[in-house]
């Protein structure tokens, strides 16, 4: 298996455990205070992972710490900026389309920042992508305000996050790297909790379940995950792939909460599936290739 195809699978498992995400969120919110709530999670999950590479954090040096500090701060803020989206926006489908071009923006922002030219696939893949996440979020309604530019905001600080956790993760290891990176996040959502909300433990053992299957499944594993498989391809291959977790979102949320699917929805996860086929077409076409019998 190449190190691509390594990526590619690693990253479509960390879409499907980012979706169920949204489900063990929602559930926990239901006690939880929002930014509390993820201060509470990533924290945990960072100490979690600290526990299972202790000597490698030791080991980090003075640059590689500063470069795993600096992505946790991108990854606060845009946690900030994403829950001062959802207080003051008036549509929650246009935050949720803005949000989702963070991953979209990764292979232009990462070539602006010095890294690797786009493959013409990556561009061809583009406005699948970018209507597949539209008609799937968007109704008639498109209202831009303080809530929209905060999405917005959040957008730009995950992609810069994504592309500087990419290069970081080629020469750190995923472990000490999440571990920093999730600690570091919650330390940030923590003191803007502090100021902005009352701080309470006493709920419900449901509540604290979900709270606990947010901090071991959709957090510590599943960045984990996006963190290892990042350090297996450049930031334009694996960015487009993460388009999916909106789509398994949606898939799951209408299982889950046993709601039915409109035209619209469906039309935009087929969408994104094309936007990713194309973007992979050249590995898909040696695939073909590979299964094709020998004549």
């Amino acid at each position: 298996m190449t190190q691509h195809l390594r990526a590619d699978l690693l990253l479509v498992a960390t879409t499907l455990i980012a979706a169920a995400g949204w489900m063990f969120s929602k559930e926990a919110l239901a006690g939880f205070s929002p930014l509390f709530f993820i201060a509470l999670r990533f924290a945990g999950a960072g100490v979690v992972l600290a526990f299972f590479c202790i000597k490698p954090l030791q080991s980090l040096t003075k640059i590689q710490l500063i470069a795993a500090i600096k992505i946790g701060l991108l990854f606060g803020s845009a946690m900030v900026f994403w829950i001062l989206g959802l207080k003051h926006a008036q549509h929650l489908g246009v935050g949720a389309f803005l949000t989702s071009l963070g991953v979209v923006m990764v292979p232009l922002l990462n070539f602006i920042l010095g890294g690797e030219k786009p493959s013409h696939f990556a561009f061809l893949s583009l406005p699948f992508v970018v209507s597949g996440l539209a008609v799937l979020s968007l109704d008639s309604e498109f209202y831009f305000g303080l809530g929209e530019l905060c999405f917005l905001l959040s957008a730009f600080f995950l992609a810069f996050m994504f592309i500087f956790n990419s290069r970081a993760a080629i020469s750190i290891g995923a472990l000490p790297l999440t571990s920093v990176q999730l600690m570091v996040a919650g330390l940030v959502t923590g003191l803007v909790s502090a100021f902005f909300e009352e701080w309470s433990f006493q709920y419900s053992p449901a509540i604290w379940g979900w709270f606990f299957a947010s901090l071991f499944l959709a957090t510590s594993l599943r960045f984990l995950m996006q963190t290892y498989a990042q350090g297996l391809a450049p930031p334009s291959h694996t960015a487009i792939i993460m388009t999916l977790e909106p789509v398994w979102t949606a898939l799951l949320a209408s299982f889950w909460f046993s709601e039915t699917m409109s035209f619209s929805q469906l039309l935009g996860c087929t969408l994104v599936f094309v936007a990713v086929l194309v973007n992979r077409a050249p590995a898909l076409r040696l695939w073909l290739r590979a299964k094709r019998p020998h004549l």
